[in-house]
This record gives structure tokens, C-alpha cells and sequence, in this order.
């Protein structure tokens, strides 16, 4: 059932990435009703308002078989931005023998009228956003988020998805797919705790 339910939104996803003719919407009918009101997923990134431990695990070597991974620690801070639906985080790791060191800003909007979280990575030093944006939801305490990139000259798929939510601890996964969705690999393993 989750998996079919993935399936759907990737579809949809792409389906609004590529826009096609096979897409098309149809006319609401007797046969064809109104679909169910979306449910307000606004505060789905409540739980993550304040400050974190962050334990990270980087796979560098992306897309290349490799199972070399870097390890980190530090901390992710998360704040509302004048007590709206969006949110910004602050965050800092280091890798355990110092020579690597990772910093990072992370812009959440969301929009009520698509009821989807658009996810910005901000480059404070540049002044710059990270476009196009990761953009999703959760459903029930499992958040997914895709968007398309070009890594090495190919188009890939993106992929971050929320875990293991509690007020104690969550899980971010960031995952890339070189064959629309069929495979993924994982590549950065966040995981937090208070």
C-alpha cells in the first residue's frame, strides 16, 4: 500500500514536472465526482521546531557503487519565521576527525493551496536558493519530497524522506534515483535528537 501510494505521487510529481496531454484533467461528472478535500498539512513540521543533536552519515561518492561513508556530528536548529507555516534551519556538523566540516541553511515553506512543503537549501554565503525545490508531504508520520537535478551531466531524481518521528528524536534520508524512481541510493543519512 505505501509503495503504491509512492508510486502514485511519483507519477503526479513527474506529471507536474512534464506536463503532458495524458494528464490532462477531466470535468467532474456523476461518474467522475469531486476528489476528497486534501487534508492541511501545515504543522507537519512542528515536531522539528527547536534545537537538535545532528549524527550524520554522507555517502560522497554518489551513483557509483561506493559504500564509503563520511561521518558527522554537530547541530540543527529549526525556528517558525514570524509565527507562520514556514520554517528555517540552521546547520552545523563536523566530521569525527575534524577535517571535514559541513554548513547549512534550509528554507520549509508551505502552500496552502497545493497543501505541499517546498524545501529551499539557502546559501547565505552566495545569496542564493537552491532551485528548482524539494516539494512534498507527509503522510501520517513518513514525509516524502522529490525533485529533479542534473548530477554529472545526467538527470536524476531526488528524494528526502522524514522517519522515525518523535519529540525525542527523527530521521532525514536524502536519496538519488538515475532511472525515474525504479532504484534509489541513499546518500545522506541525518539523524536527530534532543
Amino acid at each position: 500500500m505505501i509503495r503504491a501510494k509512492r508510486a502514485i505521487f511519483l507519477v503526479i510529481f513527474l506529471a507536474a514536472m512534464l506536463p503532458s496531454p495524458l494528464f490532462a484533467q477531466t470535468a467532474q461528472t456523476a461518474d467522475n465526482p469531486a476528489p476528497l478535500p486534501q487534508r492541511d498539512g501545515s504543522h507537519d513540521f512542528d515536531f522539528l521546531i527547536g534545537d537538535w543533536k545532528a549524527h550524520v552519515r554522507r555517502l560522497p561518492d554518489r551513483l557509483n557503487h561506493s559504500d564509503k561513508w563520511d561521518v558527522y556530528d554537530g547541530i540543527s536548529n529549526h525556528h517558525k519565521l514570524l509565527d507562520s507555516n514556514a520554517n528555517f534551519e540552521q546547520f552545523e556538523v563536523t566530521s569525527t576527525d575534524k577535517k571535514l566540516h559541513i554548513k547549512a541553511q534550509t528554507l520549509r515553506l508551505y502552500n496552502p493551496t497545493t497543501r505541499q512543503w517546498s524545501i529551499y537549501l539557502v546559501d547565505l554565503d552566495n545569496g542564493t536558493l537552491d532551485s528548482p525545490p524539494v516539494v512534498g508531504g507527509f503522510d501520517g508520520k513518513r514525509g516524502e519530497f522529490f525533485h529533479q537535478e542534473n548530477f554529472k551531466g545526467r538527470t536524476i531524481l531526488v528524494r528526502y524522506m522524514w522517519l522515525n518521528i518523535s519529540p525525542a528524536s527523527a530521521r532525514m534520508e536524502q536519496s538519488f534515483s538515475p532511472d525515474g524512481g525504479q532504484t534509489w541510493e541513499t546518500n545522506w543519512i541525518c539523524e536527530l535528537s534532543r
